[in-house]
């Protein structure tokens, strides 16, 4: 039997906070750079994402940096922590990554690091990932999401051209989390309020009227939203896979751990509960 060829370790990079901004009251901006991003690069795809590296209370390294070393030396619980989070902007020239997270107080480990991290402050991280950037043959567009799928959003709009047909909807807790986007679509704001997350994107979503012609959608967020309107595309509207990019970023009453660990099985049981025969 052939095997296969050992799987060549991932380095990580080692970038440093070069500013902060809040955005709104509960978006953080952390914008990363140094010398450590000479091999980073991104721009193939809107939803690149990277895996922020946490050392766990109390943990500490040594130099250098070693992810490999410290897997096989270290109990699993002495391991490094990772968040996934998208790459909002890339700039090759001034080789500086922007990274928005969104804040919820102390809740979480990720947006407290970010609402708190000053210039200077290392982070290591892996990547980047992606797969989804929106296609220019395509007739119109569809973009949904709620905060968490902002960033991508974002960037998605801002590689389309002035003239894309593009439906936009964006799903935050109020007017105060709006942002302005370099974009000339027309982005649809939902503000849930005191409803549970996703009742307003599900709602605005199945009740769009479909221009004609084929459409290329990008859908992510809260899992039993993204499990509906999936339904919806996939199921009552045809939309062929290819046309579709959509999973869920997060799940209620789940932290991230617990989600990653279980979204591969989910996401399997969605397709099959979902996926209809071929016409």
């Amino acid at each position: 039997m052939t095997q296969r060829p050992a799987r060549k370790p991932r380095k990580p990079h080692t970038a440093h906070v070069v500013r902060t901004e809040r955005l709104t009251p509960h978006m953080q901006r952390v914008v990363l750079g140094g010398d450590g991003l000479a091999e980073f690069t991104a721009g193939a795809y809107t939803d690149h994402y990277i895996k922020i590296l946490f050392a766990p209370a109390g943990v500490s390294y040594p130099e250098p940096f070693d992810l490999e070393r410290i897997r096989e030396d270290l109990p699993r619980e002495q391991w490094p922590v990772t968040r996934t989070y998208t790459v909002r902007a890339w700039n090759p020239e001034q080789r500086e990554l922007t990274v928005d997270f969104v804040i919820h107080g102390d809740e979480g480990l990720a947006g407290p690091w970010a609402a708190r991290t000053r210039p200077g402050d290392p982070v290591r991280f892996l990547g980047p990932g992606g797969g989804y950037t929106p296609d220019p043959t395509a007739d119109w567009h569809l973009l949904a999401g709620d905060e968490s799928a902002l960033p991508a959003i974002a960037a998605a709009l801002e590689a389309l051209p002035t003239d894309a047909h593009v439906h936009a909807f964006v799903e935050v807790a109020g007017p105060e989390e709006e942002q302005k986007l370099a974009t000339t679509a027309e982005v649809t704001w939902l503000h849930r309020g005191d409803r549970p997350a996703g009742e307003l994107l599900v709602q605005a979503v199945r009740t769009l009227q479909h221009p004609e012609g084929r459409m290329h959608a990008f859908v992510h967020g809260e899992a039993g939203t993204v499990k509906d309107l999936r339904a919806h595309l996939r199921v009552d509207l045809a939309v062929p896979r290819e046309d579709l990019s959509i999973s869920g970023y997060w799940r209620l009453g789940h932290n991230e751990d617990g989600w990653q660990a279980s979204k591969r099985d989910w996401n399997a049981q969605v397709e099959a509960e979902q996926e209809s025969p071929a016409p």
